[in-house]
């Protein structure tokens, strides 16, 4: 399959076209999955436990490969011949920031990826310290990742993914074993990021608050994709997809942070 001719200037973030996947043992894991996220928007990704969200996810950066269709971030196909910028456009924040964090230093994590990419000297030292900036942990620098707490350590794993300077920043459960403290200081930070965000999130508040957009997956198709106000208000959709919002929380109430 060749390119075609898609201007990067316009293209959008991410566009999903028809994306169905099997894994080896005949399991169908994506049905036809369109999905289209243009520049600078923030998308939650919802669904009950099993509904194809992580198998979705690992086509952005080409770990697994679509049975049929395309996947394309900003205007490039995701394949073998662009994995590496591919890797560098897509930067995913795990779950557990001590599957990203290895180096001795926060420094040297969070300049781990520009330097495997040739970056060098004040190139890479203002590209790591734009980076800690941008998630509150320039002080840090020098201190060893696992003498941090949890939420700053997920906080140097979101730094050694914007230090890629990527097209989409992808979050699989951001606000999981945060304390409130930390939690709201993360969605500060996430808040102030001029970046396309995809969040996949069983926190449906957390989606109402950085998310303007919502879209449901379940058994491996998209079955709800809009507004967050909109979907989080739908008791219907949510009860028939397992969605529960948290006793006493009310979506309406959250309409700012929805607009």
């Amino acid at each position: 399959m060749t390119d075609s001719p898609t201007d990067p200037e316009t293209a959008p973030s991410l566009a999903m076209v028809g994306v169905a996947y099997a894994y080896p043992d005949g399991h169908q894991a994506l049905f036809g999955v369109d999905l289209r996220i243009e520049r600078g928007e923030r998308v939650a990704l919802l669904g009950p436990n099993g509904a194809g969200k992580t198998t979705l996810v690992l086509h952005l950066n080409g770990i697994l490969t679509a049975g049929a269709g395309t996947v394309r971030v900003g205007g490039l196909e995701v394949a073998k011949r662009h994995l590496t910028e591919i890797r560098r456009r897509v930067g995913i924040v795990f779950q557990d920031p001590d599957d990203q964090l290895f180096m001795p230093t926060v420094r040297e994590d969070v300049a781990f990826g520009p330097a495997n990419l040739g970056l060098r000297g004040p190139d890479l030292t203002a590209r790591v310290e734009a980076a800690l900036d941008a998630v509150g942990m320039a002080e840090f620098a020098d201190r060893p990742p696992h003498h941090l707490s949890f939420g700053q350590r997920r906080r140097v794993a979101v730094a050694t993914v914007l230090s890629m300077e990527p097209e989409i920043l992808v979050l699989d459960e951001p606000s999981s074993n945060l304390d409130p403290a930390s939690r709201r200081e993360l969605a500060e930070i996430l808040t102030g990021l001029p970046i396309t965000l995809l969040m996949v999130t069983h926190d449906l508040p957390y989606a109402a608050q950085l998310c303007t957009r919502s879209v449901i997956l379940d058994e491996g198709t998209i079955v709800a994709d809009r507004a967050t106000r909109d979907l989080l208000t739908d008791s219907d959709t949510l009860s028939r997809h397992r969605l529960e919002l948290p006793f006493g929380f009310d979506p309406l109430a959250a309409k700012a942070a929805m607009q």
